[in-house]
């Protein structure tokens, strides 16, 4: 394009799930909007990140089920597997998808040049508002000896493996590396996991135990509090951890954390603050230290999930386009796609006094009986008065069942409001509502609550008695 006097009501950098969600925001509001994409769109989350992740995770299931050899033939399938889930979702993040909804779509790399006003190769483009959405790239640790080993990948270049690896060492032991790690174990994998400190440390410590359990019994090594130190290459790729430990590996898959996308953007230009690791720092309406430009997904300082990006977008965008100032939840669903599944929001642990929890096995919910899938419970965390404050779901579609539990946490509802909803039987979300039923039935335990109990029943005793006459005269 060439420059242009012309201003875009709304400039979006970058064409993953926070551009995307943003830029269709904007332009379904009457906005002129133009979305900056310098590779395709899509982002992380279709080509290296949730789509091909939930598609291996779904082969290697099914692998386990059906006792895959693991040769290449079974690899060749899966990897075919992956590509045809990337084709029937990628129409829907396409430019002829976002063209449809009015988006401008210009390809090339943006940096920001002075107040309202961005550079793409060489092209100027003068905007109202601007809507960072740069996402953020997989890092390598500073570890010794890394840079050379014959093939370290990331959760963006794995992918690219044309091969089953036989020994696949994983440095880290967050979601990315405990779904990684068991999914190709499923697959055939000789699998080692060497985490710093614990497994899943953010997650609640019963889950975790029950997935570090699941993982070892599909035969993956899990290594925890083994910093590694360094890593040769003279006759193999070894892993050394300070302790003195030794691990093989034919392929090292790094999974140690990201980066936010920030360099080069040109963000002193305008303004726009990023903290000390580059990521933008936004407000609760998603709006950064420059009052036009707004920052949504990854590149920003909150939590890297797909979902938060596209509602952070949308908020950022209709506050940009409509000068308003709506903020965004402070409740954040995450689930780790392992087998059990983990899914938390809101407070997973009772940290005071006045918070108490509500924990049923699994081992004792009839779907779970019925599918012989008892490994797991649902726990809630609760605060005064009833409310929930959060809790965590682990078992087979757990990510399921934690939406009724967000929308409780967000809502502020109590285990009573819970408890009085009619759920569906048999599911694995009885779990859930027997928690919050449990919790409710305790509140009558209390002395008040019994004596209280009592006069009422007494009471009713009393009319009932007196109406009894009548009807035998009647």
């Amino acid at each position: 394009m060439e420059d242009s006097t012309e201003v875009v009501d709304l400039l979006v950098i970058g064409g993953g799930t926070a551009g995307i969600v943003g830029a269709k925001t904007a332009a379904r509001l009457g906005a002129r909007t133009v979305l900056l994409e310098y590779a395709r769109t899509g982002g992380d989350c279709l080509w290296t990140g949730c789509v091909p992740s939930k598609t291996l995770l779904s082969a290697g299931h099914s692998a386990s089920e059906r006792s895959f050899t693991g040769d290449g033939t079974d690899f060749d399938a899966v990897r075919q597997r992956i590509s045809s889930a990337i084709a029937a979702i990628e129409p829907a993040d396409s430019p002829e998808a976002l063209e449809s909804t009015g988006v401008t779509i210009i390809s090339g790399k943006a940096r920001f040049t002075g107040p309202g006003e961005a550079d793409v190769d060489g092209k100027t483009i003068r905007f109202r508002q601007a809507l960072i959405a740069t996402g953020s790239a997989p890092t390598l640790p500073p570890i010794p000896g890394l840079p050379d080993a014959p093939q370290v990948v990331t959760s963006e270049t794995i992918w690219d493996l044309q091969a089953l690896p036989v020994r696949l060492a994983v440095i880290g032991g967050g979601p990315i590396a405990c779904e990684l790690g068991q999914a190709f174990a499923r697959l055939g994998s000789q699998v080692t996991i060497l985490a710093r400190s614990e497994i899943l440390p953010k997650e609640d410590r019963d889950a975790a135990a029950l997935v570090r359990d699941s993982l070892r019994s599909d035969g993956v090594q899990v290594i925890e509090h083994a910093a590694v130190d360094r890593i040769s290459t003279d006759d193999e790729t070894i892993i050394h951890t300070g302790d003195g430990q030794r691990f093989g590996a034919d392929v090292v898959l790094a999974a140690t954390g990201r980066k936010a996308r920030t360099q080069g953007l040109g963000l002193e230009k305008v303004g726009v603050d990023c903290d000390e690791s580059g990521q933008v720092v936004v407000d609760t309406a998603m709006r950064s230290s420059n009052p036009t430009i707004w920052a949504a997904g990854d590149v920003t300082t909150y939590p890297k999930f797909t979902h938060l990006a596209g509602v952070h977008a949308s908020t950022a965008a209709s506050n940009a386009v409509l000068g308003l100032r709506r903020k965004v939840s402070k409740v954040m669903p995450r689930v780790t796609f392992t087998s059990p599944e983990i899914a938390a929001v809101g407070v997973t642990e009772a940290s005071t006094k006045t918070q108490t929890t509500s924990t049923i096995q699994h081992a004792h919910t009839d779907r779970a009986i019925t599918e012989n899938q008892t490994v797991g419970f649902t726990r809630l965390i609760i605060g005064k008065s009833g409310r929930i404050l959060g809790g965590t779901i682990v078992g087979p579609r757990a990510g399921e069942s934690l939406a009724e539990l967000t929308l409780a946490v967000d809502q502020g509802l109590s285990t009573r409001a819970l408890a009085g909803v009619t759920h569906p039987y048999p599911t694995y979300n009885d779990a859930l509502w027997n928690a919050a039923i449990a919790h409710a039935r305790s509140g009558l335990e209390s002395p008040a609550a019994k004596v209280a109990v009592k006069a009422l029943a007494g009471l009713n005793r009393w009319r009932t008695d007196r109406l009894q006459p009548r009807r035998n005269a009647q």
